[in-house]
């Protein structure tokens, strides 16, 4: 008598090494392994396009890999439930197992899912996979949630440390059945007009393209890794992001890499350059501590306070600093390089994002969008900590008072202008002494460097001192120190 099917409900765990769900199915007898689209079901925060561009290449290898142990993937349309209940029906399934979700309405869905797979005799299980620390499980002695990092780091370094990672299983037994399978291609995930070549060429997303890059990372990057990390013009940081984001490599295996490298090179544990990696794993899960314990701040501000601040509406601004058109080198590099490749480097993200909540005074959330659809690394848990820590007003955040000057910044972490004149190439021509501050140079400088302010590269638009001194009145209004009249309505555009 054959053994009755378990499905393997995939989500963003697209890889088969140390997948706690594939693993525990494969033991139990047949898996069917299925995708189910329903972005419907993740509103207000649906996959934007660098994501579902990423997702379609992943799930393509994630196939391969399945036919590589004797599999399939089945994809369908959602909704979620309803199609899992035909899949039931289609192989004699008495099992449902995923891999837990964290985001607010993945939580409720599968709740749902979970609620009425059990009340229909359904065995259903969830595992911890994507996070080294459950949210609950990482608590304060009064037993609620960390809102500062450092405490929170120590008491995750305090608990057990993360289970080494397991193999994938050896083969995977099919059902008796397989049931139909939609076409990835059918799911319409690629974008209809082809902007994706950037992404294709500085990307290979899958399982084996995480763990290639985590391999590079170990031999080319960790050991320079506290200083390399805030050089945006070097291959500093790892670029696991998006990997980690899409489940095609666990936290656990990062972790137990990066030990077992500082192992090798120290003969008594973990390196510097190792914990200081490690402590960015660790503030990933910092951001997902703050989603399940808060999980309004996807468009609200942690500190309450915050939701009286003086932002301004501005769409020409806004739409320059999409564009990488703010006259702000170090800025506008970062932005072409998010539009071109799908990820900027962590340095310029910072800085990138600081023009738009303080200089220019547009809400957060605003960048918060933006990033959400050109991202291929989009997760809501980082993206929503990362900008309300640059706004001040999220968890641990940098002071609202902490104004960064783009050109400061450029001229320390991008000294021999190799990010701008990679991403800004009207500039690559003028001295490294005016590159960050191309308005400051003289006549000469920008004749023999062929370059036109306001024709071939734009002026700041904004000044840097007048931008501070308006956000700093922003936040005395905000705080009720500053009378009406101190809030600008308009911003200067030279």
């Amino acid at each position: 008598m054959a053994t009755p099917a378990c499905i393997v409900w995939l989500r963003r765990d697209l890889r088969l090494e140390d997948q706690p769900a594939v693993a525990a199915a494969a033991r139990q007898g047949a898996v069917v392994p299925v995708f189910i689209w329903a972005p419907d079901e993740e509103e207000p925060w649906p996959p934007g396009a660098a994501s579902r561009w990423w997702l379609h290449q992943s799930l393509a290898h994630l196939q391969q890999e399945l036919e590589r142990h004797g599999s399939k993937l089945i994809i369908r349309r959602g909704p979620s439930l309803e199609t899992l209940n035909r899949l039931i029906q289609e192989t004699g399934a008495r099992a449902v197992y995923w891999n837990r979700g964290y985001e607010p309405a993945v939580r409720r869905r599968d709740d749902e899912v979970n609620a009425a797979l059990h009340a229909a005799g359904i065995e259903t299980q969830n595992f911890k996979d994507a996070l080294l620390f459950e949210p609950h499980e990482v608590l304060t002695r009064q037993g609620g949630p960390y809102r500062v990092f450092t405490p929170f780091y120590r008491a995750c370094l305090a608990g057990d440390a993360p289970p080494s990672p397991k193999s994938a299983p050896r083969s995977l037994p099919a059902p008796q059945n397989w049931p139909e399978s939609a076409s990835l291609e059918s799911l319409g995930l690629e974008p209809r007009i082809d902007w994706a070549g950037g992404l294709r060429a500085a990307w290979t997303p899958g399982a084996a393209g995480a763990k290639a890059r985590l391999k590079r990372f170990l031999d080319q990057g960790l050991n320079d890794y506290p200083t390399g990390r805030d050089i945006p013009g070097e291959q500093g940081v790892s670029g696991l992001s998006p990997h980690l984001h899409f489940g095609e490599i666990s936290p656990r295996q990062v972790w137990h890499a990066v030990r077992k490298r500082g192992e090798a090179q120290t003969g008594r544990g973990l390196s510097d350059a190792g914990q200081s990696y490690l402590r960015q794993i660790v503030w990933r899960e910092f951001a997902y501590h703050l989603l399940v314990h808060f999980p309004l701040v996807t468009d609200q501000p942690l500190n309450a306070d915050f939701a009286r601040f003086p932002w301004l509406e501005d769409p020409d601004a806004l739409r320059a600093w999409q564009r990488g058109r703010t006259g702000y080198p170090l800025v506008d590099a970062g932005m072409r390089e998010l539009w071109s490749t799908g990820w900027m480097h962590n340095r310029a993200r910072m800085i990138a994002a600081s023009l738009l909540v303080k200089h220019l005074l547009i809400p957060w959330q605003a960048g918060a969008r933006w990033f959400w659809d050109t991202l291929v690394d989009a997760d809501l848990a980082n993206n929503t900590l990362g900008w309300q820590w640059v706004a001040g007003c999220g968890a641990d955040a940098a002071p609202y008072f902490r104004i960064f000057n783009p050109v400061t910044q450029g001229e320390r972490f991008d000294g021999d202008g190799a990010y701008v004149r990679r991403w800004v190439p009207e500039l690559s021509a003028l001295e490294n002494e005016w590159l960050q501050k191309p308005w400051e140079a003289p006549r000469l400088a920008l004749d023999e460097a062929g370059i036109e302010l306001g024709r071939d590269y734009p002026w700041p638009i904004i000044e840097h001192a007048a931008g501070r001194t308006r956000a700093l009145e922003a936040l005395a209004e905000m705080r009720g120190s500053a009378p009406e009249t101190s809030r600008p309505s308009k911003r200067s555009k030279r």
